[in-house]
């Protein structure tokens, strides 16, 4: 019995559930399925704000939209983190889900439009080579990272500490060396979700019935991830 770090969830890692090889395979599948509308829905809510320039404007000028859509975000998040009987019964489920990820797909196209065109798609170009390497990587290797979420937790907490910093002291370097490391975490958060998802011979794992929880936590790796390259790009470029 385990519970994700990332989320601070209760939900129980059970490595029995994937004794058999086909529940395990339905399970991956059903999480990429998942993951895959999260992600184009997000590419899509990222691509009005680059191209769409009265869309960028209107939401420039009604402030209260980003701050609406960031408030359900952290509602929706705690409830898919916090709650098993809505995380797990569907189709409100997938209502929640996909309400987050367009929540989360407007504030990232908020973001993204204070960056030029090409330091974004250079951005999203990055994160999905990074991204399919280490999905590759976290099914090739012999490496239990599932062990890893009390070390990964703890980072975290000092990147929290570490951006404070970076608040009040404004330095480009160092907001450089801040997103440097917050890429590093969530590509080593993005491998051990992976293999939580995967099962077998690791020592912890994500029940089948967790599919919602599982994509969750696979996209917010990605979204992270990609907020960090583009910090990058954006001050090496400045």
């Amino acid at each position: 019995m385990y519970s994700d770090p990332e989320l601070g969830d209760d939900a129980y890692f059970n490595t029995d559930s994937f004794s058999e090889k086909s529940v395990r395979l339905g399970f991956i599948r059903k999480v990429y399925a998942i993951l895959s509308v999260q992600i184009g829905i997000t590419v899509a809510l990222i691509a009005l704000f680059l191209y769409v320039e009265p869309v960028k404007e209107y939401s420039e000028n009604n402030p209260w939209m980003w701050i609406l859509a960031f408030v359900l975000t952290i509602i929706i998040l705690i409830v898919l983190a916090c709650c098993n009987d809505f995380r797990r019964k569907s189709p409100i489920n997938m209502v929640l889900l996909i309400s987050f990820t367009v929540c989360e797909g407007f504030l990232l196209g908020t973001v993204s439009s204070h960056y030029d065109k090409d330091e974004v798609l250079m951005a999203m170009g990055i994160t999905a080579i990074v991204t399919v390497a280490l999905t590759i990587f976290a099914f090739q290797t012999k490496w239990d990272f599932t062990m890893m979420g009390g070390i990964l937790f703890v980072a975290v907490i000092v990147l929290f500490c570490f951006g404070l910093l970076c608040l009040f002291i404004q330095s480009r370097i160092l907001s450089i060396v801040y997103a440097s490391i917050g890429a590093l975490i969530f590509s080593v958060y993005l491998v051990f979700d992976t293999q939580l998802m995967m099962g077998g011979k690791h020592k912890y794992s994500l029940s089948p019935e967790e599919y919602i929880f599982a994509s969750l936590n696979l996209y917010l790796d990605i979204i992270n991830l990609f907020l960090f390259i583009l910090s990058i790009i954006g001050n090496a470029r400045d």
